[in-house]
Formats: structure tokens, C-alpha cells, sequence
């Protein structure tokens, strides 16, 4: 299925002919010469200040609205990458910001790069629009290793699944370039999966992320001379990710996974690697909607908070938690009580030993 979304170039498209037409009509010209220096500046920062807000888009009929959030979206100049307090995204690893883009990863061996919302998303539901690019030098099957976008617990934590550390909590989306299990036919590279984590579970790089992913689809990415889109769709516990990578505009289907447990408060990230082989993997926006959608009240009760990441129908291995330390308290209670009853067992020992001996002596007399 394919849906066409309203992007900021469709929005851009349509304020340029209606500039163009008002541009052209006579009374247009007339009233802007009548108007003083001073009421044309006042209306010109009336005309921007309208530009700019970001109201409310309808993203399908009678479902959902969505609604920009800047603090956890990126695009050009990219004034919001730093390491300052004020910063909303920090850099990791070889990850660089550029003038068009932010490569994680240049097309260079044993590099691995990330960028990392510092602000925790407690969205309900929520709309992720990722704008990417893979290209390189190398040629089929000699290149690698591909990017993943997170939403997890925990942030700016490197590691060997595409820059990122293993057995995360939370969700991975990978965008994987190179083919590492040998005797696999049925799959094209690159390929899109998703994986959901408790952090019991480890990224199986030798079969591709076989046996813990979620659904996945083909997505040719690399080399492209059109842009490139991946959205993750959060709505109502439905986890759905489309792509956008064939120069149309339009979305079309990658996974569509109900019964997705998300808990609130997690980061946003996207991460890349490479190993012997490489890739540049740029990141050229992200951007997260707000989405308003409505619940009945069997809704409410049923989407109810989570603290731990889980799929309805897909088995987890449970994660078991350290115990907390005792308190001093706690200890001296413990080794008390065991002397109690040590020396109460060795009373009751002797007790019963004298009473078996004089019964011995009894029966020789």
C-alpha cells in the first residue's frame, strides 16, 4: 500500500504559487504601495511569524493529527548538535557534522559513529522520519555495515551492533548493507528489520539478526541519486515502518508489527559501523511527530504505561534483576538470628544425646 505523505516540499510547492499569484494581482501591488515603512515592516513580521508555526496536519481522515517536536527533531543548520548544556543532540565516536548533512561514518574501515537525542521522549504515540543516505566506493557485496535508528533506554553507549551496545532495552530499527550468513538466497541486500529488546536478548550479527527480528523487508538505499526516507510509526501499541526510496514521494510497507510494548521516557538515536568494509552513512533530518489519536475508554485501560519493552505473542527471556544491596540493619538481623538458631539447634542436640545415653545405660541395668 502506498501513501502519500504531506512533506515540507509539497508545503513549500503550495506557498510559492500562492506567493506567485498574490505577487501578480493588481490590488496586491496597490496595497503594498499605500502601506508605510512602518506598517510593511509590521506586516512582513506578521507574514513570517505565520510562515514559521507549525500547526496541526491531518495524517489520515478522521484519526490522527500530528504535531512537529523540535526537541527531539534534527535538521539543517544543525545549530542543536553539540556538547554544550544546551545542546539537544551530542555527537559520538567518528560521527561529524557537515554542511548538508551529519555523517556517522565515512567510507573508511573500522570506524563506527552516533547521534543521541539528550532529551527523553515521553510521547504516547509518535511518528519518527528519518532522511538518510548510504553511499560509498565499494561495489556489490563490498561495502558495509549499515545504520540503525534507536528509541532505548539508554544513550551514548557504543558497541558492536551498528555502533550501538548490545542487548539494549528498547527498540532497533536496522538498515543492514551486507550479507554476513553465507548460505542465505531468499534475502536481498540491503535489508530492513526491527527488533524489540528487554536486554536479555543478543543481536545475532553471524545470521543477520534472524532470530530475534520482528519482520523486515528489502530496501535498495545505496547509491542513490534521489533522497532517501524511513518513518517508524508508534500508534495504539502498532509498530509500523514504511520506506520511501524510490524517488515517488510515497510511502510503501516494510513491517507492520501489532502488539509493540514501548515504555515512555526513552532516547532517540541512530547509530552506523564499519568493519572491513565501509559506507559513508549520512543523516540528513530527523524529525518526530506528536500524534493525536483517540482511545476508547477499553483503549485506556488496555494501553496502560509499561516498564519494560515487550510483543504481545513473542516470548522474552525474563531479565533477572540484581538483588539490592543489604543495609547494615539488614545484615546484623540476619547474622543474629542465624546464632539463635545455631546455638538453639545445638541445645536441643544435646538434650536429645543425654536422653539416648541414659536410655543405653538403663538397658544394662
Amino acid at each position: 500500500m502506498a501513501w502519500t505523505t504531506g512533506r515540507a516540499f509539497d508545503e513549500g510547492k503550495a506557498v510559492g504559487k500562492m506567493a506567485a499569484a498574490l505577487q501578480h494581482s493588481g490590488w496586491w501591488q496597490l496595497w503594498w504601495r499605500r502601506l508605510s515603512a512602518r506598517d510593511g515592516s509590521r506586516m512582513l513580521l506578521l507574514l513570517l511569524l505565520l510562515g514559521s508555526g507549525q500547526g496541526p496536519r491531518q495524517v489520515r481522515a478522521g484519526q490522527t493529527f500530528e504535531y512537529l517536536k523540535r526537541e527531539h527533531s534534527l535538521s539543517k543548520p544543525y545549530q542543536g548538535v553539540g556538547t554544550s548544556s544546551s545542546s539537544l543532540w551530542n555527537l559520538m565516536g567518528n560521527a561529524m557534522v557537515m554542511t548538508q548533512y551529519i555523517r556517522l561514518t565515512p567510507d573508511m574501515q573500522s570506524k563506527q559513529g552516533a547521534l543521541w537525542n539528550r532529551v527523553p521522549c515521553f510521547l504516547r504515540d509518535w511518528e519518527l522520519q528519518v532522511h538518510f543516505k548510504i553511499h560509498g566506493q565499494g561495489k556489490k557485496n563490498l561495502h558495509g555495515d549499515g545504520l540503525a535508528i534507536w528509541y532505548t533506554k539508554d544513550r551514548m553507549q557504543p558497541g558492536p551492533v551498528f555502533g550501538n551496545m548490545d542487548k539494549f532495552v528498547g527498540l532497533g530499527v536496522f538498515v543492514d548493507t551486507y550479507p554476513n550468513e553465507e548460505k542465505q538466497q531468499e534475502r536481498v541486500f540491503p535489508y530492513v528489520s526491527a527488533m524489540v529488546n528487554n536486554g536479555s536478548l543478543s543481536y545475532d550479527h553471524e545470521r543477520d539478526g534472524r532470530p530475534t527480528e520482528l519482520g523486515g523487508c528489502t530496501a535498495i538505499v545505496r547509491n542513490l541519486h534521489y533522497d532517501t526516507f524511513l518513518v517508524i510509526r508508534y500508534v495504539k501499541r502498532h509498530l509500523t515502518i514504511m520506506m520511501d526510496i524510490d524517488g515517488k514521494h510515497e510511502w510503501r510497507d516494510c513491517i507492520e508489527v501489532p502488539g509493540v510494548r514501548l515504555p515512555r521516557g526513552y532516547y532517540f538515536g541512530t547509530s552506523s559501523i564499519t568493519g572491513d568494509l565501509s559506507d559513508n552513512h549520512d543523516v540528513i533530518s530527523l524529525k518526530l511527530f506528536e500524534l493525536t489519536v483517540e482511545r476508547t475508554p477499553e483503549e485506556e485501560k488496555l494501553h496502560r504505561d509499561v516498564f519494560l519493552p515487550s510483543v504481545d505473542n513473542m516470548k522474552l527471556p525474563e531479565m533477572t534483576a540484581p538483588l539490592p544491596p543489604l543495609s547494615g540493619l539488614a545484615l546484623f538481623l540476619i547474622v543474629f538470628f542465624s546464632l539463635v538458631f545455631s546455638v538453639f539447634a545445638i541445645v536441643i542436640g544435646l538434650i536429645l544425646y543425654n536422653k539416648w545415653q541414659d536410655q543405653s545405660r538403663k538397658r544394662f541395668y
